[in-house]
């Protein structure tokens, strides 16, 4: 069942726990029915492919592997801080509004 996330495609967050913790990098993917992100730079895996016709070298192949969306938090395009994400309702629906400086995030 998909849930609606605090995390959209395209934001900046900050890593709160892990190896790489306090490093930042953009959302590109989220997995809501897994509650995972993928982030760009950051869980970075090895995986080791057999020769293909897209890859008919083989080899070691790096990317990011995904994280639960509970260890990273949101950084505001405004005020450039990580932030909590609150909710307010208006004309257009639901946007995402940041606790700190109380801009929307949209």
């Amino acid at each position: 069942m998909a849930v609606k996330m605090h995390v959209k495609k395209n934001d900046t967050v900050k890593i709160l726990s892990g190896k790489d913790r306090g490093k930042t990098g953009k959302v590109l993917q989220v997995l809501p029915a897994e509650r995972r992100v993928v982030v760009e730079g950051i869980n970075i895996i090895r995986r080791h492919t057999r020769p293909s016709r897209e890859n008919p070298q083989g080899g070691v192949v790096e990317r990011p592997a995904p994280l639960a969306a509970s260890k990273v938090m949101v950084i505001c395009p405004s005020c450039n801080e990580p932030t909590r994400v609150g909710w307010s309702r208006g004309e257009e629906g639901a946007a995402r509004v940041c606790a700190k400086c109380g801009k929307t995030m949209d």
